[in-house]
């Protein structure tokens, strides 16, 4: 594949853009509720049965179970407050069917409450699960809790002095899957790093970042430091809460690409441009290729969600704005009210791209779309469509989530879907209600097959 992407980037100029539209129909449409926890490992420290002390001002500890009432981050109550009893099941970031398991899938939990001053009683786990469309219901299979056993990773960890070394959210920010034959890789944010696991979630291997031979690292890598003079700056390129947010894996498996969540700075502090950068990452060398292609983003669009191949050369990508909520029941500008979504969605889509074809300034082609909040459902499939307006149509459903993070391919006529529900601060499907994690199967056989 890399040598195909080489040999076209010099042979077509290509338009970055496309907007021709593709019809998604819901197929299938299954729950897990937002308040869902597990259990941690019996060999676990004590401390992690219960999680979501340091969300409170300044990140102090609050010991008080739920004596921390959940809000978005425009002033509704979300109904689920913190401390939690338990780890939260929590915000889906990345998803890839499991080999020889139909029906089956690997997901990737977020870190925890959002960064990572706040997550250090967060654990980070990778579940398996089996939707039932059915039912409506998702069965959990399998949890796989994030270590470090081995003393791999390279700087300190919450649960440095511990045997078991487990990871949490104060540790990295995992945002993308992908299993392989030994395990899993994944991408973080907080580096952001590509972190190799074995079968049991414990690390192998963390790899920084190198862009055109530079590190680039986030401010919240655990090299940087705030510096004594409140003049100095703090040299970083990638955007806080803006690392590796989807990571596609090569077909033929040689080949990693993770995909940078939003615009890099430049090295003189100024944004590089309204386009995500894809990284090339050799798996048998264990390296970076040093190539990078670009990801044009749509208007109105801030960051992506998810990346991952339909085939050697087409992709699929999540782009989205940061809005949650119908935008029928938009608040009227400038307030913020319990009553109202004063941010609503407005972009919300996946996209088809072909790494194949760039044009010569390493923009990929992208080939059409699927708009997520104008989703086909004729059968009356959606388990819920939460607030919304009372003249919407019957038979459309959407996905009005601020962060949608998670698309793969099912089939040569469905991909299916799930958000991350930033547990207990996203209420885009109720107004004030705790958004739950959403799993959708999308019929999109056009799509599928668009060149």
């Amino acid at each position: 594949m890399r040598r195909l992407i080489l040999a076209t980037a010099l042979a077509f100029s290509l338009p970055a853009s496309a907007d021709e539209r593709f019809e998604a129909t819901l197929a299938g449409h299954a729950l897990m509720p937002a308040a869902t926890m597990v259990l941690p490992p019996a060999d676990a420290p004590r401390q992690l049965l219960v999680s979501g002390r340091f969300v409170g001002p300044g990140n102090q500890r609050v010991d008080a179970i739920g004596s921390l009432p959940g809000m978005t981050g425009t002033g509704r109550p979300t109904g689920i407050a913190r401390p939690l009893v338990g780890q939260p099941y929590q915000g889906i970031s990345g998803i890839k069917p499991v080999p020889g398991a139909a029906g089956e899938y690997w997901l990737i939990a977020d870190n925890g409450f959002g960064n990572r001053r706040n997550s250090g009683d967060a654990m980070l786990m990778i579940h398996r699960v089996r939707p039932d469309w059915r039912s409506g219901q998702v069965a959990l299979l399998e949890t796989i809790f994030l270590s470090d056993p081995e003393r791999q990773v390279p700087f300190r960890i919450a649960n440095e002095t511990t045997e078991a070394r487990y990871l949490t959210g104060h540790d990295f920010d995992p945002e993308s899957l992908q299993p392989v034959g030994d395990g899993f890789w994944i991408g973080d944010e907080f580096g952001p790093f590509l972190i190799h696991l074995d079968r049991q979630g414990r690390v192998r291997r963390v790899v920084e970042t190198r862009l055109e031979g530079e590190v680039i690292r986030s401010p919240d890598h655990p090299s940087l430091q705030v510096p004594a003079s409140p003049t100095a700056g703090v040299p970083f390129r990638v955007r806080r809460s803006g690392g590796f947010e989807g990571m596609a894996l090569s077909p033929d498996g040689s080949h990693l690409y993770p995909m940078i969540e939003q615009p890099l700075f430049t090295a003189a502090g100024q944004p590089e441009g309204a386009f995500i950068r894809i990284l090339e990452f050799n798996l048998a060398r264990g390296e970076w290729t040093g190539r990078s292609l670009r990801f044009q983003l749509a208007p109105g669009a801030v960051a992506i969600g998810d990346f991952n191949f339909i085939d050697a050369n087409r992709a699929m990508v999540i782009e989205r704005d940061g809005g949650e909520g119908d935008a029928a029941l938009a608040c009227p500008q400038g307030q913020r009210r319990p009553d109202c979504f004063a941010n609503p969605a407005r972009v919300k889509r996946v996209t088809l791209i072909d790494l194949s074809q760039t044009d010569a300034e390493g923009f990929v082609r992208k080939i059409g779309h699927l708009d997520l909040l104008a989703i086909r459902d004729p059968e009356g499939l959606a388990r819920q469509h939460g607030d919304r307006a009372p003249d919407a149509p019957r038979d459309r459903f959407s996905f009005p989530f601020v962060t949608i993070e998670s698309v793969a391919r099912v089939d040569d006529e469905h991909i299916v879907m799930a958000n991350d529900n930033n547990l207990p601060g996203s209420a885009g499907r109720f107004l004030t209600r705790a958004d739950d994690n959403e799993m959708i199967l999308l019929r999109v056989p056009e799509f599928l097959q668009a060149r």
